[in-house]
């Protein structure tokens, strides 16, 4: 489909979904580990379809931890209901829905032998995900989000204040304000919903007060950075939430002079990576997928991307931190670049 087109058949497509589903039990929704804003926004806005259109409450369940101050407060003012995913009995769910993640990509919690039934996501294709019934994968969307608020739309169904407030956010926070990786669907969904939304609670979201924990991971990554020209690469040490790892990376891509940002944090028996980007020659997504090549899952698409390493031991840490930064600087030919530290 044409990078700025939306889904031509999307009425009936989601017609034919919902007939589907309309025939079956209960319905689970699973977003990936540690959500995100779009996640738990295209959670909640395809939960709303399913009520709407077919008096039927579905079930969110998530994996992980919501570390991040602005989702902890968006999960808390919008009011969504979430299930930890140790406490869902796979088995008293006839339909299975996997939003914002696919399977196979290892940051969800979905056991590979349980198939999802309904797909939606704007990462690219995985091999698994062919095998599944409804399938709507956008790379060239911006976020999930603004897919399902094209179900909402093209299926007639009004939208309360804080799913619109949910929704906007979702798209404010992924695109930066449509600033990375928007494209027009993005930009209409995004411009829709803003007078739709709920400012006070939308500034409550974005400025919600910051855990010392935050403070102190910054320090680390302060502390740790090293440029290589126009590439930083900073470790975290242990971090208290996995989410602050890409928080960071989302700042420091902001330093000046500096296209590529590589952050790196230890958490639990985790190693987590993110990749941020300004360089339209870089694809993140590819980029960290070579990095954990026969050690760990990735995804991500051409400017930020995320993955991670399991069962890693304290002992392990620095070694497999400068594993993954040789890989990282090979494969933007710096190799031979000098380090020089962002905080003398």
């Amino acid at each position: 489909m044409p990078e700025n087109e939306t889904r031509p058949d999307l009425l009936s497509y989601t017609d034919s979904m919902l007939t589907w589903v309309s025939g079956r039990g209960r319905i689970l929704i699973v977003v990936h580990d540690n959500p995100d804003p779009d996640s738990l926004a295209s959670a909640m806005a395809l939960r709303h379809l399913f009520a709407v259109r077919l008096n039927r409450e579905a079930v969110i369940a998530f994996s992980g931890m919501i570390g991040r101050s602005e989702n902890l407060a968006m999960a808390k003012l919008l009011q969504i209901p979430l299930t930890p995913f140790p406490l869902i009995d796979l088995k008293a769910f006839q339909v299975i829905c996997l939003l914002d993640t696919q399977p196979g990509t290892g940051n969800n919690s979905l056991p590979p032998e349980v198939r999802a039934d309904i797909v939606i996501d704007h990462h690219p294709m995985r091999d698994n995900s062919a095998s599944c019934r409804w399938v709507d994968i956008r790379p060239h969307y911006g976020t999930t989000a603004t897919i399902l608020y094209e179900y909402l739309k093209v299926q007639g169904v009004s939208l309360g204040t804080k799913l619109a407030t949910a929704l906007f956010y979702a798209i404010k926070s992924e695109t930066q304000d449509l600033g990375r990786e928007a494209t027009r669907p993005d930009r209409e969904a995004y411009l829709v919903l803003f007078p739709l939304a709920n400012k006070t609670l939308l500034n409550s979201i974005t400025r919600p007060n910051l855990p010392k924990e935050y403070f102190i991971a910054l320090h680390s990554a302060l502390e740790h950075a090293k440029l290589y020209g126009d590439v930083l690469v900073a470790s975290l040490d242990g971090v208290l939430f996995p989410e602050v790892v890409s928080e960071l990376a989302d700042l420091l891509v902001r330093l000046e002079g500096t296209e590529t940002v590589l952050c790196l944090g230890h958490y639990s028996n985790e190693l987590v990576l993110s990749i941020r980007t300004t360089s339209e020659e870089i694809n993140a997504g590819e980029l960290i997928r070579k990095l954990v090549a026969g050690i760990g899952t990735a995804g991500g698409h051409g400017m930020m991307a995320g993955g991670k390493v399991d069962n890693v031991t304290s002992a392990r840490v620095a070694e497999l931190e400068r594993e993954l930064t040789r890989r990282f600087l090979n494969e933007l030919g710096l190799t031979d670049q000098n380090p020089l530290a962002l905080v003398p």
